[in-house]
């Protein structure tokens, strides 16, 4: 399907969406200007496994702003909104400065221990934290008004430290980052097909 794009404003911010329609596995980059690589990441590992992606940047802002992921659910984004009714389980992709640990957050912690074990090849460059307890406050991605959570069955919030989702200057993902997320999406992506029992 082609992709669709649309202006949005939010908090007086202009953003454009670009929607790439694909299966019932989700992955979404909120903050692709403000977090180098996710919106890469998030169309790339779309491509090879023919997710649906959504990803908002602020292409004419010199110095992006960062809006919270609950506040980026705003009730005028078609394209959000249209993301969130198609999917049934979203990978929102985040950018930390923390830690070189991936942290696997969101409200489906099934979904969060199933999408980290595709991302094992990483370890121990990236260390994985699943342990919510172990995951900062802030990188959680619990709150229910968070798009991560909003699908039919919620999702998973993958906070990047800054070398596994850019190379060296440029925003460009790591291939073995992208091999490793192409895994997990596939496995998120064969459970959403299978009939419930």
């Amino acid at each position: 399907m082609e992709q669709r794009t649309e202006h949005v404003e939010i908090e007086g911010t202009g953003f454009l969406a670009r929607l790439t329609p694909g299966g019932r596995v989700g992955l979404l980059a909120l903050h692709a200007s403000n977090e180098g690589g996710t919106g890469e990441l998030a169309e790339t590992v779309a491509r090879r496994t023919g997710a649906t992606n959504l990803v908002f940047t602020q292409p004419d802002a010199p110095r992006p702003v960062h809006i919270t992921s609950r506040r980026m659910a705003v009730d005028h984004c078609r394209l959000l909104k249209d993301f969130l009714a198609h999917v049934h389980i979203t990978v929102s992709l985040h950018g930390h400065m923390r830690s070189t640990a991936i942290f696997v957050g969101g409200g489906n912690r099934d979904a969060a221990h199933l999408l980290a074990s595709g991302l094992h090849a990483l370890h121990p460059e990236f260390p994985l934290v699943t342990d919510l307890a172990r995951i900062p406050a802030a990188l959680r991605g619990l709150h229910a008004g968070n798009p991560v959570n909003m699908a039919r069955d919620g999702g998973v919030q993958l906070e990047l430290p800054l070398a596994a989702r850019t190379s060296g200057a440029t925003d460009v993902p790591p291939r073995r980052v992208v091999d490793a997320l192409t895994a997990g999406v596939r496995l998120l992506a064969a459970r959403a097909v299978t009939p419930p029992r």
